[in-house]
């Protein structure tokens, strides 16, 4: 159960011990709509505002982003113990733009599935995509890259492409890289497409990245990158591998940084 369980974080104090609600994360971090389920108990829902609140802080300290910024311009909603998959830590749902966490087990998973909502929220932005297409056929920029949709020309657009071209080629960029081929190797295992999935791919890549940046440890936002039967598996990217990735992602996201806190 949440209030039974203790996550050890080591990072900045961004609360000073202060207990912080869900319209205070909503306020923060400039979400559309927060939900909760009627299961989630008084308790839990204090705990839990705390653990989301410093996690998504912690996100935006790493990505030298605004704090506002991690709502996506008010579009990113948050489900929690509410509208969950059975057996699944969490979710992104890209109809409804909602990342769901779920009450018991969410933990964890937060950078990986806001990845899944950042990918999908700047492919419009990034790459000339139909916007008639419905959700079955929802576009995430990642996905465009790799299917070589025409991208819409901008300094910052490529440097997601750079952040997009580390993540998935070899150095000299005429092959796959061998975290490409670890994943096609592991669907090929499992009988079914989903590791080697660019959406995933990139997903594991960046809360990967997350993880292993030196100052903070959070395992409600993001855990079992480096110790983990997938990571055994080669399922993320290797150490080298995770700072050149994290270097392409500063690259995009500190000028975005810069950007956003002009207007």
């Amino acid at each position: 159960m949440l209030k039974n369980k203790t996550y050890n974080r080591v990072g900045p104090d961004y609360r000073f011990d202060e207990q912080v609600t869900f319209h205070d994360i909503k306020e923060t971090f400039g979400l559309n709509h927060i939900r909760i389920g009627s299961w989630v108990e008084e308790e839990e829902k204090h705990k839990a505002a705390n653990l989301i609140f410093d996690s998504l802080a912690d996100l935006a300290f790493i990505l030298k982003l605004p704090p506002i910024a991690i709502g996506l311009r008010q579009t990113l909603n948050l489900a929690f113990g509410s509208g969950g998959q059975q057996g699944v830590q969490a979710h992104y749902m890209p109809a409804g733009r909602e990342l769901a966490l779920a009450k018991n087990a969410g933990a964890g998973a937060l950078a990986h599935e806001f990845w899944h909502a950042y990918d999908h929220y700047i492919a419009a932005k990034a790459f000339r995509v139909n916007p008639h297409r419905g959700a079955r056929g929802t576009s995430f920029a990642s996905s465009c890259w790799l299917a070589d949709v025409a991208s819409i020309k901008h300094p910052l657009n490529q440097r997601l492409e750079q952040v997009f071209a580390t993540t998935f080629l070899s150095h000299d960029g005429l092959d796959s890289h061998e975290y490409v081929d670890r994943a096609v190797a592991l669907d090929n295992q499992y009988g079914r497409q989903y590791f080697s999935k660019p959406t995933e791919l990139m997903a594991r890549a960046f809360e990967a990245c997350i993880e292993s940046y030196p100052e903070i440890s959070n395992p409600y936002l993001v855990d079992e990158t480096l110790k983990s039967q997938l990571a055994t598996a080669g399922g993320y990217p290797e150490l080298e591998h995770r700072q050149q990735i994290f270097n392409a992602l500063m690259a995009y996201f500190e000028p975005l940084g810069i950007a956003m806190m002009k207007k």
